[in-house]
């Protein structure tokens, strides 16, 4: 386990906001040389994008420090990745920032699976046009997140991370100095389901009766708590305090995002009567409806399970992709239900498959049933069936060893998340094929940051 784990205080901080910030052990001249060679890198070649790491190979001692590693441990496991997705994003002097945005949105969970990562090589402080965020925003897939609660900027001194959920809120502010300011955007996921705590945690209770954040949604803040800890801490029904079920079924279709999220965190103290309800609910037209009710299902846990394995195969379409999709959200409480999914990879619709295959990902990691399924979405020339079939096999690791072939087959693959998430799947079944697969793939296609158009060799 990583020294330097999150606080439970933290750790609160994270659940509610959305965000939590650490300073780098590193000296500030790290960081002075960093933004030195980023100004280069930019006046010289344009931004480098994706290559950001390969062209400036020392910011890799800033995800090396001990803060940093523990904050991503505490957040996401221990065997968390970073993807290969990354940006340097530029605010330059006397700029308007931008729009308030989401990088992720409408993901219908509100599981801490992927993070946003932000380094700042510059101190940042308002005026140099921070990074924006509205706490609490992550949980909400309409406009209303943006407004919440008010924007908080992310400060600090040069060496500043900060964690953010992939749903967060959040926008350049205007840079109101003639200086630059850089901020590099890296994306990390988790790659195992949680099963006992990964931070510092000495408190099992969320709050202690203690209100931490909005009072209306401690419903919901204390599932995520919840899930953190692991499914020995699995929610429980409570009292329904003489909520009437179907008022708070109604309510999920709320026009208002935030009563909406309320009901569908308090429908679960009904247990596994809400379950009939919240299976026809994936039935509805409706995209609010459908998400808030995976979300109470998610919320109620083990006893949805059956109900959802045999919206599988139910029409229409939308219901069978829906419940794939809260099966997968349930993760390991979902395992009795791997079969299901494997029978629903031969499904005639492709949103179905997608969602399927990503669900085995996050329910099949400990057997290998679902590999020969997820071997053959492999060749499917359906980009999201193949990149989902690619990080699944990376989240079953060495039960995935079977796969080591038709992974090296997409090494070169048109898509280049696809290339690299490849890349770590065969580094995950570490077996000594998949090894030796790496060993070539990165001997003709090393990258030499020190190579550029001044200098050639």
């Amino acid at each position: 386990m990583a020294e330097n784990l999150l606080t439970d205080e933290q750790m609160r901080h994270f659940i509610i906001n959305g965000f939590v910030t650490v300073n780098t052990a590193l000296p500030p001249a790290f960081h002075d040389d960093i933004f030195a060679k980023t100004a280069t890198v930019f006046d010289k070649e344009g931004n480098p994008g994706n290559n950001l790491l390969p062209r400036i190979p020392e910011i890799q001692s800033v995800f090396d420090d001990a803060n940093v590693k523990g904050a991503l441990a505490s957040l996401l496991g221990p065997d968390y990745y970073m993807q290969p997705h990354r940006h340097p994003h530029y605010n330059p002097p006397g700029s308007k920032g931008q729009g308030m945005h989401q990088d992720g949105g409408k993901r219908w969970s509100h599981h801490t699976r992927r993070l946003l990562v932000f380094y700042y090589p510059q101190d940042t402080p308002v005026e140099r046009g921070p990074t924006g965020v509205v706490p609490i925003s992550h949980y909400f897939s309409t406009n209303e997140g943006s407004q919440v609660s008010p924007e908080q900027p992310i400060t600090g001194k040069a060496g500043t991370v900060a964690f953010a959920n992939y749903d967060l809120w959040h926008r350049a502010m205007p840079n109101q100095t003639d200086e630059r300011r850089y901020m590099m955007k890296f994306l990390y996921a988790r790659m195992t389901e949680p099963q006992a705590p990964t931070w510092a945690n000495k408190e099992t209770e969320w709050a202690n009766g203690t209100a931490l954040g909005p009072a209306e949604h401690q419903e919901m803040f204390k599932h995520l708590w919840n899930w953190h800890l692991g499914p020995k801490n699995s929610d429980a029904p409570s009292s329904s305090n003489g909520e009437s079920l179907s008022d708070l079924i109604k309510a999920l279709n709320n026009a208002t995002e935030s009563v909406a999220l309320q009901a569908a965190y308090q429908v679960p103290k009904f247990g596994e009567k809400a379950v009939p309800a919240l299976v026809r609910c994936l039935h509805g037209e409706s995209d609010m409806t459908r998400r808030n009710a995976c979300y109470a299902l998610n919320a109620v846990g083990t006893p949805a399970v059956d109900a959802l394995q045999k919206a599988l195969k139910e029409a229409p379409e939308h219901a069978r992709a829906n419940a794939a999709e809260a099966l997968g959200d349930l993760g390991t409480k979902a395992e009795p239900a791997v079969p299901a999914l494997v029978e629903a990879l031969e499904d005639e619709s492709a949103n179905v498959r997608v969602r399927t295959i990503e669900a085995l990902g996050t329910t099949s990691q400990s057997s290998t049933l679902a590999v020969p399924g997820l071997i053959k979405a492999l060749e499917n020339p359906n980009g999201g069936i193949k990149r989902n079939a690619v990080f699944a096999l990376a989240r079953i690791r060495g039960n995935a060893a079977d796969a080591v072939e038709g992974l090296e087959n997409l090494l070169f693959d048109e898509n280049r998340y696809v290339r690299g998430d490849a890349v770590h799947a065969l580094y995950r079944i570490g077996t000594s094929a998949a090894k030796d697969v790496l060993v070539r793939h990165l001997q003709t296609t090393r990258w030499c940051p020190i190579t550029n158009r001044d200098s050639t060799f």
